[in-house]
């Protein structure tokens, strides 16, 4: 990747007569600056932090936002996460890969003496020296409002020589955050962060249920201004009461497809979350011996006795991934029906082999 670096060296304000400020900061940030040939270099599908593949729930460069009600296990998945990006926990974390690089900095902002005692129901004396190395944990408030000083999570980042910032929570880092001008801070910081190669995940509460209302499975449900989801790769809910074992895990803006619903099971005594319940489109395939329609897996998929158009467009998307990788067969059928849809019929390769096409 070629760079703007063959541009003449920097020189102090005196030396050439006075510079403005943004000169002065656009030569502080000139490696943001690339030449055009640099899209070819750009990989063709998504890279995760957490994720494989097309199910990722946190890409490279894309903040993750993690969203939901008190007592529902944020923080305990938040700090599993970042015990297996430091190496402490190995092997996948909710059924996904997590790449294991770099140091992490984890803002326990949000009580911070419950997330120390958090922390400690989750490692051994034998975990020190790999935590020393590899994580710095922050506690309490920050000395500055993030949305009102947007290049600060680098600073801090940069101070502590770490490549990816947890925050426990957003509302602990950033004041009155419904109002536009905090979200767009905000929303300036993490964008100021993965410019600079740091990758960066916070945890957020969603907007006040109105009485009746159902469970929150829209952007629209998470709290504060809009813009503190629209700079996020992907945003996830997780639903529950305080204190239950078993939550819903939403993915409700993605980077990639779709992962889940979910549904996680915590052991709040050894601080441990796993998958309770998880179904998939290969899950549905694999149990449809007459096969399904993209329809159909929406149906199981997302729990809709009438799904939706963009369920069924989630639902297609999977079902072409696993054709693609040779998982499952498609037969297409005839244009026609309702709204002259394709009926695509999918079916597990060991109902092909057996004979029964």
């Amino acid at each position: 990747m070629t760079t703007l670096d063959e541009a003449p060296p920097w020189e102090p304000p005196e030396a050439r007569g006075g510079a403005t400020d943004v000169q002065i900061v656009l030569e502080v940030n000139r490696n943001r600056g690339v030449s055009g040939g640099a899209v070819l270099d750009a990989p063709e599908e998504v890279e995760s932090v957490w994720g494989a593949g097309q199910r990722c729930l946190w890409a490279k460069g894309e903040p993750l936002i993690v969203c939901g009600p008190e007592g529902v296990g944020k923080t305990t998945l938040a700090q599993q996460l970042v015990l297996h990006l430091t190496g402490t926990l190995s092997g996948g974390f909710l059924g996904l890969p997590v790449q294991v690089t770099g140091k992490v900095l984890y803002l326990a902002c949000d009580r911070p003496s419950q997330a120390m005692r958090s922390f400690r129901r989750m490692v051994t004396e034998s975990d020190r020296q790999n935590l020393d190395e590899r994580l710095t944990i922050w506690r309490g408030p920050l000395p500055f409002d993030l949305a009102k000083n947007p290049t600060g999570l680098v600073t801090l980042a940069h101070y502590f020589g770490v490549d990816k910032v947890v925050v426990d929570s957003l509302k602990d880092v950033a004041a009155d955050l419904s109002k536009e001008e905090a979200g767009l801070g905000l929303n300036m910081a993490f964008q100021h962060a993965v410019a600079e190669g740091i990758e960066c995940a916070g945890l957020h509460h969603q907007r006040k249920q109105q009485s009746g209302a159902g469970k929150p499975n829209h952007l629209a449900d998470v709290y504060g201004s809009r813009w503190i989801t629209a700079g996020a790769g992907s945003v996830v809910m997780m639903w529950g009461e305080a204190g239950d074992l078993i939550v819903d895990f939403d993915h409700l803006k993605q980077p990639a497809e779709t992962v889940g619903p979910l549904k996680v099971i915590h052991d709040h005594l050894n601080g441990i979350s796993t998958i309770a319940e998880s179904v998939d489109a290969w899950t549905v395939v694999r149990n449809a011996t007459k096969g399904v329609t993209a329809t159909g897996a929406a149906m199981v998929l997302y729990s809709e006795p009438a799904p939706t158009r963009n369920s069924i467009e989630k639902a297609r998307r999977q079902l072409e991934r696993l054709t693609r990788e040779g998982k499952v067969h498609r037969r297409d059928g005839a244009k026609g029906g309702r709204n002259g849809e394709n009926a695509a019929m999918y079916f597990p390769l060991s109902v092909i082999d057996g004979g029964q096409q």
